[in-house]
């Protein structure tokens, strides 16, 4: 093709399109990462070692020994009790649509498995659903696997990754925060272990309650943990906060969680603590 015909900078050919889902870019150092290679590394980037949100099932798989996990409370899902509408779109239509999109039928996900061999009552929010927010029957899910932890005195864990209370419940969803934590004090008074594993982001009514009462609280590199965000506290309070304020790595400076543990360890060191907690327990 003559020099004439051309545009600088630009080619006459056609201009190929990546296929969407094929290339990631990292949301901290901004390398680009193939999807196929971000998934192997555990969503976790090999350049800076940012942790990826990585999506629920991945998360089960991670952490419980295989075909050992069985769903507890799959029945149970929302209603509309408020008749909630924003923007004219009705909250029954929304529930639908997250189902639809995340697979479970609600932002908590419950049940029974092992973890190298220790028998354990288990949780996982679903940020998937609606950003993981906590209504009544993610609150409800979590009483009844605290109480099935009694009852049958197995540890407990949880994994939260939550927007915090959903406002489309009212009242209802800020009453989850006092029902769970009262379970989770009747597990202290039964002397059963709870296990607290805070994700990106833990925040609102979640860590404002049960998140933060474990024996042990674990946290992701850099999650987001907190009640309001920086900006928000920030605005009221006019102040500038300390850098990497809210972050895992500030919390475990000031006390607040226990430890850090990056996502390819998460398992070893459960199955550790969970052995720990057994020899306490005379087991």
């Amino acid at each position: 093709m003559a020099w004439w015909s051309r545009k600088r900078g630009l080619s006459s050919e056609p201009k190929k399109s990546v296929p969407k889902g094929v290339w990631q870019k990292c949301d901290a150092c901004g390398e680009s990462l193939l999807e196929s290679d971000l998934n192997e590394n555990l969503r976790v980037c090999p350049g800076c070692g940012h942790h990826h949100i990585l999506s629920t099932a991945a998360r089960i798989d991670l952490v419980t020994d295989d075909d050992s996990f069985v769903p507890a409370d799959v029945g149970l899902e929302s209603t509309d009790p408020l008749e909630f509408r924003v923007d004219g779109k009705k909250y029954r239509d929304s529930l639908r649509a997250s189902a639809k999109k995340a697979g479970p039928a609600d932002a908590y996900v419950s049940g029974t498995t092992e973890i190298d061999g220790h028998p354990v009552e288990i949780g996982f929010f679903v940020f998937e659903f609606m950003g993981g927010s906590m209504g009544s029957v993610v609150g409800e899910k979590i009483t009844r696997q605290f109480e099935r932890a009694i009852e049958r005195r197995r540890p407990a864990l949880v994994f939260s990754a939550s927007g915090g209370a959903r406002m489309q419940e009212g009242v209802l969803s800020l009453m989850q925060m006092a029902k769970t934590s009262a379970a989770r004090a009747r597990m202290r008074e039964h002397r059963v272990p709870y296990i607290s594993v805070l994700l990106h982001p833990t925040t609102g009514g979640v860590a404002a309650s049960f998140a933060m009462l474990g024996d042990v609280i674990i946290a992701e590199p850099n999650a987001l943990i907190g009640f309001a965000g920086p900006r928000v506290i920030e605005q009221t309070i006019r102040q500038q906060l300390p850098e990497g304020f809210q972050r895992s790595e500030f919390l475990l400076e000031h006390g607040m969680i226990d430890m850090i543990v990056e996502r390819k360890d998460l398992k070893a060191t459960l199955a550790r603590t969970l052995t720990w907690f057994c020899g306490q327990n005379g087991a």
